[in-house]
């Protein structure tokens, strides 16, 4: 490591927004029996997502791997959009997870699921009431309006594994948000800006949820998992537009989560149709 490196990763080199203590996560979360088989906090990297994804393809990395960037050079959301973010702004990680014990059909839960833990971890630990856009995006309120503050992105890694990243915004101030549609916790008023006792939180909150959901063999009722997103959903009983491939627009009520997690949309006609991929744009009342 060069004297340069020291000084970037010293706890010392930026008061407001220390690194990661990676050893200490390891402590914490690195348990026999338990999910979390490694955590490993990167300085800079493209995408933690690609090379999660990379490593599982390539045979190199266990169920449970943690990838921790504390700044991202090319992170991608849904749709291939870009994320940016401050280094050491915010947690920017993925997770390998291969759920066998889990019918295929089943596996469209996981970012849903991941969605629900991190919004109980940060309600619990950040004192931030965090919503559910469907189908991954986090969103908190900044000054009587709703924000985007994190997303989640799934991607299949192998026949039987699925990478799940999460990006969220943490101590991004108002001079620093992309677009002015983002938001962090720190501009939600968040009681806890510290990114270590937040991972920690978070992947804890993501583990108890795949452990139960795994248990039911995927089963989104059985493991409670379909009612406590639908309770945190902001979409459900919106007006909504949805863009879907093909560059069809379907516009109507946000209804309900389906069986397979789906949102159901009902039109102002009265028809009613489940829609599992697309963008979804929450309509302001007129």
């Amino acid at each position: 490591m060069t004297p340069r490196d020291a000084a970037e990763n010293s706890r010392w080199s930026d008061l407001d927004r220390p690194p990661l203590n990676a050893a200490a996560l390891r402590r914490a979360l690195v348990r026999e029996g338990g999910l979390w088989s490694g955590v490993e906090v990167v300085r800079s990297t493209g995408s933690t997502n690609s090379d999660l994804v990379a490593r599982a393809n390539a045979g190199e990395a266990d169920e449970g791997a943690v990838l921790v960037a504390e700044a991202q050079t090319a992170a991608r959301g849904r749709l291939d959009r870009r994320w940016t973010a401050p280094a050491r702004s915010g947690l920017f990680f993925s997770v390998l997870l291969r759920p066998a014990e889990v019918p295929m059909e089943r596996w469209g839960w996981l970012p849903l699921l991941t969605g629900v833990a991190v919004a109980t971890a940060l309600s619990r630990t950040a004192g931030v009431d965090t919503a559910l856009k469907w189908p991954n995006d986090l969103l908190v309120t900044v000054g009587g309006e709703e924000r985007k503050a994190g997303g989640i992105l799934a991607e299949r890694a192998g026949a039987d594994g699925v990478v799940i990243g999460v990006g969220l915004n943490v101590t991004l101030r108002a001079d620093e948000l992309p677009v002015p549609q983002a938001g962090s916790l720190l501009l939600a008023g968040a009681a806890n800006t510290d990114r270590d006792p937040l991972l920690r939180a978070v992947l804890r909150s993501l583990e108890e949820w795949y452990d139960r959901w795994r248990a039911a063999s995927g089963d989104p009722t059985a493991s409670g998992l379909q009612a406590t997103y639908a309770a945190g959903c902001a979409t459900l009983g919106r007006q909504v537009r949805a863009e879907l491939p093909g560059d069809r627009v379907l516009r109507g009520e946000a209804t309900a989560i389906d069986g397979d997690g789906r949102l159901v949309i009902v039109t102002a006609e009265g028809e009613r149709e489940a829609v599992g991929a697309g963008d979804i744009v929450h309509v302001r009342p007129e």
